[in-house]
């Protein structure tokens, strides 16, 4: 399991999936300001949200080269060939999916939140709340990569797919910035059912892809 993990980061770092969706994500925090104004008070009251939008969006990204690639080159049979699980291997692609933006983001998000004028005392439920989120967006995104691996279109359909399940978590994440009582425990309650239940979903489909 250790070996498949790091071999998504090493192939994330190599295709660029550790940097761009940082990148974008801190683009987004740059432009922002730009649409709405220059207005601290405002840009402080939705600057949660915003962050959020991007983490989402950011997460997105790197989607068509989570499981696509290893389907058409023959890795994921020669994978089950040697014992691993279906679900083990949608598993292990999760957390190195997540390894691969989460912390990163994390980090990101600080910066995000100065370009914002988001309060300090704001910041740190912020980055609790993603920390809590992003393991469910990298396991969706991977759930996602395996049901529209191979298909025409996949990077628009990945969206399509994708973003519908991931507005839970940008309501609760979100409405945890916003003082919302109960929505940090909401957000935990979607993200955990995520991580346990999509590397089943996922495993289904590259079996389904197989056969």
């Amino acid at each position: 399991m250790i070996a498949l993990v790091w071999r998504e980061l090493r192939r994330a770092w190599s295709s660029g999936g550790l940097v761009l969706p940082i990148a974008f994500f801190l683009l987004v925090a740059i432009l922002f300001p730009f649409a709405v104004g220059p207005d601290s008070r405002l840009l402080a009251r939705i600057g949660g949200g915003v962050i959020w939008a991007a983490a989402l969006l950011a997460a997105l990204l790197p989607v068509e080269r989570l499981v696509a690639p290893d389907a058409e080159s023959g890795v994921l049979d020669q994978l089950v060939v040697r014992g691993y699980s279906d679900a083990g291997i949608a598993a292990a692609k999760m957390l190195g999916h997540w390894l691969g933006f989460g912390p990163s983001l994390l980090l990101a998000t600080c910066v995000a939140a100065a370009l914002l004028h988001v309060p300090g005392s704001a910041l740190a439920t912020i980055l609790l709340g993603l920390a809590i989120g992003t393991p469910g967006l990298a396991a969706l995104g991977v759930a996602t990569a395996a049901l529209v691996a191979g298909l025409r279109g996949a990077g628009a359909l990945a969206g399509l797919v994708m973003l519908p399940f991931a507005v839970p978590l940008l309501i609760f994440g979100a409405g945890a910035t916003g003082g919302e009582p109960g929505a940090l425990k909401l957000l935990a309650a979607i993200s955990l059912l995520l991580v346990a239940g999509c590397p089943f979903v996922a495993g289904a489909a590259i079996r389904m892809g197989r056969g």
